[in-house]
């Protein structure tokens, strides 16, 4: 089941992220890069900032009995960019849920949210050897353009933006 988050669901998002961005960036960046961009992107203070400036949250949530962050599976964040262009700025899912229809349940809620308020397109960044590519190209994305993202301490992001339109 796919839920809005809210302000509360800060500290499960984070979980989730420091779960996720070793497994998944661990043979791609330095763990140094992983910690600094963990912190740049995933404190409590920058989360906040990026819910205030109207980063819509998803929570995937396994469909158990209890009610503890222990069932949110994965998140999901997208922001309106400019004039009917979104952007998915995370999707992550825990690795042993990955492949369970999760990941594909937040990308359509995103897909929604984006049409329901005026989107044409929907765009996304992701590391040029990050595996997800291939799930996001079985969703109907196509790589767009490649960037390099130079980042503080020497650290960047080798990027593919990928789109669809919507």
């Amino acid at each position: 089941m796919v839920r809005i988050a809210t302000l509360d669901d800060i500290p499960t998002i984070q979980l989730i992220a420091h779960h996720t961005w070793p497994s998944t960036y661990g043979g791609i960046i330095s763990e140094q890069q992983i910690e600094y961009m963990l912190d740049l992107m995933y404190s409590t203070e920058s989360l906040l900032q990026q819910m205030l400036k109207g980063h819509q949250f998803y929570l995937f949530e396994a469909n158990t009995e209890k009610n503890d962050a222990s069932k949110v599976l994965g998140f999901a964040s997208v922001s309106n960019e400019s004039a009917g262009v979104f952007k998915l700025n995370k999707l992550y899912i825990v690795p042993s849920a990955q492949k369970t229809g999760a990941g594909k349940a937040l990308l359509s809620a995103v897909k929604d949210y984006a049409i329901q308020n005026g989107g044409k397109q929907l765009v996304l960044q992701v590391n040029k050897q990050n595996p997800a590519i291939e799930f996001y190209k079985r969703q109907g994305l196509s790589i767009l353009s490649e960037n390099v993202f130079e980042l503080e301490k020497g650290f960047v992001m080798d990027d593919y933006i990928m789109g669809i339109d919507l």
